[in-house]
């Protein structure tokens, strides 16, 4: 019953790293520069998950296995006043749907309380063994 409760927790650290990325993509949403000021518009975030727990071979879990990048285009705003607007006043604008981050963020939600509530069933189950037990 302890690998129940560890891979609930795995799973619980995974998704609070999922929902990490997400609230970065939502902040970012509207960066049209990149850390060196330069016109390069924010690329969405997601995560890839792996089972398995790192550096414990044959563990069960889940972890995140690496950040990658959405290679989706970006989007074109029409905005002849904006600062990196081209020549015809279109400008780069990350790939970020706050409506796809929306969903994304429900679901992450909804899986870190389906693995609360294993969690605690877990916990119910030692509980009556022990008052069996006793």
């Amino acid at each position: 019953m302890l690998d129940a409760l560890d891979i609930s927790a795995s799973a619980l650290a995974a998704q609070r790293q999922r929902v990490e990325v997400i609230a970065n993509n939502v902040a970012n949403a509207h960066t049209t520069r990149d850390a060196f000021g330069r016109p390069n518009p924010y690329r969405r975030q997601d995560v890839v998950f792996r089972v398995g727990v790192p550096g414990k071979p044959g563990a069960a879990g889940v972890h995140v296995d690496r950040v990658v990048s959405d290679p989706s285009p970006f989007r074109l705003d029409h905005n002849p006043g904006h600062p990196d607007a081209n020549a015809e006043g279109f400008v780069r604008m990350p790939n970020v749907s706050p409506v796809v981050e929306m969903v994304n963020m429900i679901d992450a939600s909804r899986a870190y309380e389906l693995n609360v509530t294993a969690m605690d069933a877990t916990k119910g189950l030692f509980s009556a063994a022990l008052r069996i037990l006793a």
